[in-house]
Order: C-alpha cells, then sequence, then structure tokens
C-alpha cells in the first residue's frame, strides 16, 4: 500500500427512516445534553470481510446494504433524523423530529483494511470521518453524519459523527448496535429510550439529601463555567498540533497495571481496570510533562446511567465529569499510582452516588433558571467540562460499551473501534474502552480486561511517553500513532 493512502470520496446524500415520523414530534434536550453543546464524537468502526468460495462481496454491495438497513434502523431513531430548533422560551435548544434526515457519504479507500490499521494516525483516520460544523441556521444542519468507506483490498470503515448535544458515546454506541441487529438480525435486540431525566420529588426542598447546597460534582461543573475561556478558533489551531497514540492492553497487561496500582496502598479493595489504567496515565504524563510538585490536575467522566436508575437503552447525554483530589505532592513515579488511584476511585463514586448526580441535575436546572435574563448569545450552550476549567487532563472511561458485538453479517463485524471526543483545546486526553481480545478469535465478552487506550496530547510529548519506564514494563502494543513518534522505546511493540 501506498505511504499516504487515498481516499476517495464518491457522494454524499441524505438518508432517512423508512416510515415517517408523527406529525409535531419534538424532543426536549436535558441539561446534561447541554452541557456537552460545545463538544461534538467521531467514531469509526473497522469491519472486516470474510470471504469464501461460497461469499464474496462484488465493489459497492457492503455499501448498499448498509445504506438500506441504515434506513429502516432510523426509523426508531427519530431524535437522530431531526433538526435543531429553540424551545418555545427562544433560550434552549431542542429537537424537532421532522425526518429531515443524515447525511451519509461513501467513499473508496485504496489496499485493505489490514494495510490501512498497520499505518494509520489521527490524521488518517479523520479521513474516514466527515464531520461539518453549524454555522448559520442549524435547522438545514444534519447533526449526525455516517461515512462508509470501503477498501479496495477488503474491508469496511464506518465513520460516525454527531453533535454531544444530543448523543453521548453510549448512545452512539447503541445506534451502531441496533443498526448491526437489523441489517444482520432484521430487528433489534434492545430499543432504545427516548425521554426525561429523573427530577426530584420535591426540587425546592433543602432537606432532601440530593439536593444540598454543593458536592464535587457541583464544585467542578462551576468551575468548569467561571473559567470557561476557550474558543472554537483556538481550538481549531490547537488541534493541528494535537496527536493520537493508541496502546492495546491484554488481559494479562491489565492484570499487572492492577497489581501495581495496589503496590503500597493500604486498601483492600482491588483496582479496576478503568482506576488502574486511568492512574497509570495520569502519573505518566505528569511525569512526560516534567512535573516536580505533584501530579497533573485531572478530571474523569464516567457513564451514570446506573446511578440515576435508568435503562441501558437510555438515549441521551448521561456522562458526568468530577475533578481528581490527590493530596500527593512528590514527583510522578510509581510510588505515586497507589494514591492516584485512590483518589480515582474517590472522585468516580461521586459520580456513581445517585444522590450527588441528581444534585448536579438539580443545580444544573436551578442554574438555567437563574440564567433567564442572560443575552442570547451566552446561553446557546452551557460551557464544556471537556474544554473549561482548570484541570488538565480529561479521562474518559467507557467500560460499560460493546462495540465488538455489532455484527453486521456473517463475517462482517469490527476489528476496530476509536472514538473521539472533540475537539480537546488545550486539555489532554485520555479514553479507555474496550479492546477485541486477540485470544478468543473475535467477539467482545463481559468481564474480558483487554483496553485500548487513547491518548491525545501535543505532539512534542509522543516521545516522551513511548520511553516512559511504566508503559514500557507493561509492553502494550502501540495499534496507532507510531509515524508521529520520532523514536518509539524499544520495548513498545507496534502492531502489525
Amino acid at each position: 500500500m501506498a505511504a499516504n493512502p487515498m481516499v476517495t470520496y464518491i457522494c454524499k446524500r441524505t438518508v432517512v427512516s423508512t416510515k415517517p415520523v408523527q406529525p409535531g414530534k419534538r424532543h426536549s434536550l436535558s441539561v446534561l445534553d447541554r452541557a456537552m453543546g460545545e463538544n461534538h464524537l467521531k467514531m469509526v468502526y473497522y469491519l472486516k470481510a470474510t470471504t469464501t468460495p461460497d461469499k464474496y462481496y462484488e465493489p459497492g454491495e457492503i455499501t448498499k446494504m448498509l445504506r438500506e438497513s441504515i434506513s429502516e434502523t432510523l426509523t426508531f431513531f427519530p431524535v437522530i433524523t431531526g433538526r435543531l430548533v429553540k424551545e418555545e422560551d427562544g433560550r434552549t435548544w431542542m429537537i424537532k423530529c421532522n425526518d429531515a434526515g443524515v447525511r451519509m457519504v461513501e467513499a473508496r479507500a485504496q489496499g485493505s483494511v489490514d494495510e490501512w490499521l498497520s499505518n494509520v494516525d489521527r490524521e488518517r483516520e479523520m479521513k474516514l470521518v466527515h464531520w461539518e460544523e453549524v454555522f448559520h441556521k442549524p435547522y438545514f444542519w444534519s447533526t449526525f453524519y455516517v461515512q462508509l468507506t470501503e477498501f479496495e483490498g477488503g474491508g469496511v470503515a464506518i465513520g460516525l459523527s454527531c453533535y454531544h448535544l444530543l448523543a453521548d458515546p453510549v448512545c452512539a454506541t447503541m445506534f451502531i448496535k441496533a443498526w448491526a441487529d437489523i441489517a444482520f438480525l432484521g430487528k433489534m435486540q434492545h430499543p432504545p429510550f427516548f425521554h426525561a431525566l429523573p427530577a426530584p420529588k420535591l426540587i425546592h426542598n433543602p432537606s432532601l439529601p440530593h439536593i444540598s447546597k454543593t458536592n464535587d460534582l457541583i464544585e467542578h461543573y462551576k468551575a468548569t463555567i467561571d473559567k470557561s475561556v476557550a474558543t472554537v478558533d483556538q481550538d481549531v489551531e490547537l488541534a493541528s498540533h494535537l496527536t493520537t497514540l493508541s496502546f492495546s492492553f491484554t488481559s494479562s497487561m491489565v492484570q499487572s497495571c492492577m497489581a501495581m496500582a495496589q503496590t503500597g496502598s493500604s486498601s483492600q479493595v482491588q483496582a479496576s481496570p478503568f482506576e488502574a489504567l486511568s492512574g497509570l496515565f495520569w502519573v505518566c504524563l505528569s511525569k512526560v510533562k516534567k512535573e516536580t510538585d505533584g501530579l497533573m490536575d485531572m478530571s474523569i467522566c464516567l457513564d451514570a446511567r446506573k446511578a440515576l436508575g435508568l435503562d441501558s437503552g437510555f438515549f441521551g447525554n448521561c456522562m458526568v465529569h468530577n475533578r481528581v483530589r490527590c493530596s500527593n505532592h512528590e514527583p510522578p513515579s510509581i510510588s505515586s499510582l497507589a494514591s492516584a488511584v485512590a483518589s480515582i476511585r474517590e472522585a468516580a463514586g461521586e459520580i456513581m452516588d445517585s444522590n450527588s448526580v441528581m444534585g448536579l441535575i438539580e443545580w444544573l436546572r436551578c442554574k438555567d433558571l437563574d440564567n433567564d435574563d442572560d443575552d442570547e448569545d451566552q446561553k446557546k450552550y452551557s460551557p464544556s467540562p471537556i474544554n473549561h476549567g482548570d484541570c488538565e487532563i480529561v479521562c474518559i472511561g467507557l467500560d460499560g460499551v460493546d462495540p465488538y458485538s455489532a455484527r453486521f453479517e456473517d463475517g462482517l463485524e469490527p476489528i476496530r473501534v476509536s472514538t473521539y471526543v472533540e475537539p480537546v483545546g488545550v486539555k489532554w486526553q485520555v479514553l479507555i474502552l474496550p479492546a477485541l481480545p486477540a485470544s478468543t478469535g473475535g467477539g467482545y465478552q463481559s468481564g474480558q480486561l483487554d483496553r485500548v487506550v487513547m491518548v491525545t496530547i501535543p505532539k512534542e510529548f509522543v516521545e516522551s511517553l513511548y520511553r516512559n519506564e511504566l508503559i514500557r514494563d507493561l509492553r502494550p502494543e502501540i495499534v496507532m500513532g507510531m509515524n508521529d513518534a520520532v523514536a518509539s522505546s524499544p520495548n513498545c511493540r507496534v502492531a502489525v
């Protein structure tokens, strides 16, 4: 394959659902939705098409099958085919479910999907995801985009992008899974649910524990509002200086990391994969940045559906952010890992606490009411916890998603999935999600520890991260981003 594989864009079309949406249907956005209005998601699913003497895909055949099956899927997701309009108060956004459709781009790429993956980096991967910013008249702009890229040598990439205002990564994964179910089985196994977030029984009763004056979640979101300084123009300029590295950890590597996290710890509670890996990269990135007085300021982001008593099929934003507070002021090293993990566990516990999350939701609702007289231009979105505040690292945990169960046909299923929450801005980002275990011969199974860690940082720090001794000792595979390294560590294996 050529050193710079070419992607040829064939056409862009609008895909609508197979059944019309009920006239007048609308969907209001929650305070957690609006908190993420500045961001968008990008996901890439790489599907390997297994051919046999009895099964051979003609050029364009997979694209046609996927295009037809997504139309049927969209029938069950009226929010995705709708358009952004203002509520009657003229302040906040809502979705008018008018079945205006999803924009779909069809493309071709040189080589096979395996060849592409052997040499992929952030810049190339972005060629597989179509995205358009809404500059004016949002009513005419699609909020979801799909790109289907067939590889000439076999395989296909599905690129999905959408406004974080409408969906979090769990929702995006849910939609891809539903699409695959309809393509393969003819029906969805797990339908989505569209309804409001739970409301407190007595909204303004300060005696209720979840409506206390403050908690750590409220303080973190308050800081993002008080210190909202980034702009879209700044984010676009910063993006050119960033790169993304993807590290693949097998179950045994994750177990080793979990054991490292217990060294010197007085806690008998074993670290979870997220706690151990987020702690590892918190320490490593702090060392890469040459912090001498403790660790960099970090926040974490986790799914709060269970804390709110919501079904896993709830479609809407439920990823909640919290600042991690660490009292260790020593230079970052392996001895810092246990205290880092303990701090992460404490911050995660707050996100998993229903009273804390309900307190945050009520605080955001009250904040909306207090802002009735604000200038209209300032009320488009709330400042995003991804881009604002004084935390230098954002670590997002997606342990609960299952992207590898999205089987579109026998022999047409994901071999790798990438997820991005954009724009990153001035912060560094760590995203932890399940990996496809090589030992099982395909198919992700609940309870497996294999993980991919996607790290987005300025290019100038790439070599130092490659050479970090904590990562080097675990020997993860570097599956994306090696082209941006000045010199890779000899003990870090590059996947071929």
